[in-house]
């Protein structure tokens, strides 16, 4: 497996105040901790189907819930195996870069091309009405019947167990946090990673190995905006409240309305907005 963080060496430059000795010079060269990216490419059955830039750590997570936010698998019982492939490096040595994902005997792919790249940035090439209608054709696990009411007090106190529990944040400052909480903000699990839409990936493909989705009772936050995509995953996986530090999108607002996602965003101290489904938040 890949590090999670590297060690480099940067001047660190202090600015003083113009024509004071004392000030003008404060360059020292000292060592920085980095978090680690990386390629990560994920197969399936054998033929790729996307490349990701990710954070080394939790790959088989991270490969089962794009699938299944991708709606590719519906359940973890749709896999039978996930290796890594052979992708060696200038040392001849694994890098851990290529994961095959084998489906299960009768699991056959959705009716789209799986050699089209699948962009996971914000920058998708997906937009507007087509978008919405494609997630909610595909989706298995839609949240809208789910009966989940949460505090504010409770949603208030979120961002500070996800970030006492971002090991790798702390270090470096380079990383997204995404985590899900139970309806009494106990955290289920926390996954960090230089990109945010894989943290949640991570995070949903935790729930899919543990055999606990759809996502019904939960709330996830992440730790900066609540994008088209991070909607998209949370309404793929079933979860009824999506939380977020900083601001929405439109797109994830209108998707969070068609799909009775509760949407809360600017998640900080103890003041929130709530776009969509404010019966929830009690």
């Amino acid at each position: 497996m890949g590090r999670v963080t590297t060690r480099v060496r940067a001047q660190h430059v202090t600015a003083g105040g113009a024509g004071n000795p004392a000030t003008a010079e404060r360059a020292v060269a000292r060592p920085e901790t980095l978090a680690v990216e990386e390629p990560l490419e994920i197969r399936v059955n054998g033929t790729p189907l996307t490349v990701t830039m990710r954070t080394p750590g939790s790959d088989v997570e991270l490969a089962q819930g794009f699938l299944l936010t991708e709606g590719l698998i519906g359940r973890r019982a749709d896999i039978a195996t996930v290796q890594y492939c052979s992708g060696a490096g200038p040392d001849g040595l694994n890098t851990y870069n290529v994961l095959d994902v084998t489906l299960a005997p009768g699991v056959t792919l959705p009716d789209v091309d799986v050699t089209r790249n699948f962009y996971t940035t914000s920058s998708c090439g997906v937009c507007g009405k087509a978008s919405l209608e494609a997630v909610r054709l595909s989706s298995k696990h839609g949240p809208g019947d789910d009966p989940v009411t949460v505090s504010t007090e409770m949603l208030a106190a979120l961002p500070d167990r996800l970030r006492a529990r971002q090991k790798v944040f702390a270090a470096t400052g380079g990383l997204h946090g995404a985590a899900l909480f139970d309806t009494d903000g106990e955290p289920l699990v926390v996954r960090e990673d230089i990109g945010r839409h894989n943290a949640v990936d991570k995070v949903i493909g935790w729930a899919l190995e543990a055999d606990r989705v759809p996502l019904t009772g939960t709330v996830l936050l992440v730790s900066g905006r609540a994008s088209f995509e991070l909607t998209q995953k949370a309404v793929m996986a079933g979860i009824p409240v999506l939380a977020a530090v900083s601001a929405p999108s439109s797109l994830a607002v209108d998707l969070a309305s068609q799909s009775g996602l509760t949407l809360v965003a600017f998640l900080r101290g103890d003041s929130m907005n709530i776009y969509t489904r404010p019966d929830r938040i009690v």
